[in-house]
């Protein structure tokens, strides 16, 4: 349950805002998606009572930057506009990815999140700009042709690990979130679905 603090408050106007405006019926993923990024504000507002705030992203152009510092910048997640989809993906590698990995990358422009899912670190990515939108595809392309030359089956990366060779992918195949080595054949499942995964991280901040 999101803390219902000042900034709480405010995320959860600002996403109704957001339906209100596309009326459009939101996904699972999409819905977890934002209910996630309200619980780390919620998170970074009672420990520091701000928004978040990085380091990584100082100097990088983005709808999202609310002020910066003299190092670091303080964020908010802002709608993804104008709508996207994965589609240039689908494209360069003839093939048709799940309607689930779609609205994880284009719902919103967001900083990477740090989390934990059952314990275990990770950072959730995340859309920072239209700029890295289009590196975001073609990060996901190489990794596709990476997987088709070594013959693994397709996944979509949406997290990494501290382990550079580690990182959290949805399957393609059967839509599970599963922690994979990458260049071999190591997957372990973690949940059932995106949603399903989304819904049980908890922020680090």
């Amino acid at each position: 349950m999101c803390h219902q603090n000042k900034a709480g408050t405010i995320f959860g106007l600002v996403y109704r805002t957001w339906q209100r405006e596309r009326n459009v019926v939101e996904s699972d993923v999409q819905q977890a998606l934002k209910a996630f990024t309200s619980r780390f504000c919620d998170a970074w507002h009672e420990a520091y009572a701000t928004w978040p705030q990085s380091e990584e992203l100082y100097g990088v152009p983005s709808p999202c930057i609310i002020s910066t510092l003299q190092d670091k910048v303080i964020w908010q997640p802002q709608p993804f506009e104008p709508a996207a989809d994965l589609s240039a993906v689908e494209r360069a590698m003839d093939i048709v990815l799940r309607a689930d990995i779609h609205p994880f990358y284009t719902t919103q422009f967001a900083g990477d999140m740090p989390a934990q899912f059952t314990g275990e670190a990770l950072t959730l990515l995340q859309t920072w700009s239209e700029d890295d939108f289009r590196r975001v595809q073609e990060n996901l392309i190489g990794h596709l042709v990476t997987q088709k030359r070594l013959k693994l089956s397709p996944t979509l990366f949406i997290a990494t690990r501290e382990d550079e060779l580690e990182v959290i992918s949805v399957c393609n195949l059967s839509g599970e979130v599963v922690l994979e080595k990458l260049g071999t054949r190591q997957r372990a499942v973690l949940a059932p679905t995106l949603s399903d995964f989304l819904s049980r991280l908890e922020p680090r901040v």
